[in-house]
């Protein structure tokens, strides 16, 4: 066995590669990239702020009219392989909308850095957002965060951190996140398609894998996904949220029937959501 029950590199493309699943993958990036497009023109926001030392850790900010706002911070998905975070921009229609200030994460892409990297972009990014939130009306002690596809490892290696030791903060600095559609265990990666450019090492799989990693203390939770999705990726989200839980931290499962793998972001875009009323309950504001 390579995996659980899978003999095979097939057998777990099958189960990861959303391309195997039938689903057509270049229409639902064109939804993101028009939508996203549209949502930059009709919306206030600050492109290409940089966090790091180099120039793809940079994050584009989509801020609320109000003052010491909540902020959610979106990571975006591309299997740590592609996209930006100019293909995720649609995500702050619904949020600010509702009076949440949106932060959308860019960082780095395998093979040019490693996995190990990504994870060190993405909380020095969440650091620079507790440290300046104020500088864009934002209200540090409010930060939540939220990950799609396999970047809801993103979400979950941040919600993991320990603000204190590593970075000086308080402990508390992520109040909640939701994870949407996510992967919580690589081990099954180094044997499938996305290896020659990951590159992923045994030591790192597991370094990497929040489902070995659940935290003593965090904040709240949301574990979502597309009733479609696979069989896979819905077992790594459930058995994500009983690790969770085992460990007395609060979280949910919010189910979205009829929705796949690209669909199942796509609440963001509508105030109306079950998506966006969930996630907008976990940070405590009103829907308008």
């Amino acid at each position: 066995m390579l995996y659980r029950n899978f003999q095979t590199k097939a057998e777990l493309d099958a189960q990861y590669n959303p391309r195997e699943l039938g689903l057509d993958t270049n229409f639902y990036l064109e939804f993101y990239t028009y939508n996203s497009a549209q949502v930059r023109e009709q919306q206030v926001c600050k492109l290409n702020i940089p966090f790091g030392f180099t120039t793809v850790e940079h994050l584009d900010i989509f801020p609320t009219k109000n003052s010491k706002a909540p902020i959610l911070i979106f990571i975006h998905g591309g299997y740590w392989i592609m996209s930006s975070s100019k293909d995720f921009s649609f995500v702050a229609k619904a949020p600010v909308a509702n009076g949440v200030t949106v932060v959308v994460v860019n960082y780095g892409l395998c093979p040019k850095v490693t996995i190990d990297e990504i994870v060190r972009q993405n909380r020095a990014a969440v650091a620079w957002v507790y440290q300046n939130a104020e500088s864009f009306g934002g209200d540090p002690d409010r930060i939540y965060i939220s990950g799609h596809s396999a970047v809801g490892h993103l979400t979950a290696m941040v919600m993991a951190t320990n603000w204190e030791k590593d970075y000086n903060l308080p402990a508390d600095v992520v109040k909640g996140g939701c994870l949407i559609s996510g992967l919580f265990d690589l081990m099954p990666f180094p044997y499938t398609w996305l290896q020659p450019k990951i590159q992923l090492t045994w030591d790192e799989a597991i370094r990497n894998s929040p489902i070995y990693h659940i935290p003593e203390k965090s904040g709240s939770l949301i574990i979502t996904y597309g009733e479609d999705e696979s069989e896979e990726f819905r077992r790594q989200s459930q058995d994500f949220l009983k690790a969770w839980k085992r460990k007395g931290l609060q979280g949910e499962y919010l189910p979205q029937p009829g929705v796949n793998h690209f669909t199942a972001i796509n609440g963001f875009l509508d105030v109306n959501s079950p998506l966006w009323i969930a996630t907008s309950n976990l940070i405590n504001t009103f829907i308008l």
